[in-house]
């Protein structure tokens, strides 16, 4: 792993291009310059260690599960003689593709 951001960084201080380098080493463009650009920011510390990630989306509470389950088993609101999925999403706040995989 660190073998291969070297050899980037090594490429691109000979001057290589970056075609030449993505031949050379198997990687894509994006994956070069990422590495070429956290050298130039933080030096040989940069490449190695990973880049932390922002966290994902927190999963559904079971409170909200719960709310979308009990929503589900109970009328509709209104005039309206079913639930839709994505009434169900407005009513509970949440995206239709998390009411649907409930």
């Amino acid at each position: 792993m660190h073998v291969w951001r070297a050899r980037i960084v090594l490429l691109s201080a000979a001057e290589v291009g970056t075609m030449a380098i993505q031949r050379q080493t198997g990687e894509s463009k994006r994956t070069i310059w990422r590495w070429q650009s956290r050298f130039m920011a933080e030096g040989v510390d940069g490449l190695l260690h990973e880049a932390t990630r922002p966290a994902g989306k927190p999963p559904l509470t079971p409170a909200t599960i719960e709310r979308v389950v009990e929503m589900a088993l109970a009328e509709p609101p209104g005039q309206t003689t079913h639930w839709t999925c994505r009434a169900m999403a407005r009513a509970a706040g949440i995206s239709h593709r998390s009411v649907q995989r409930i």
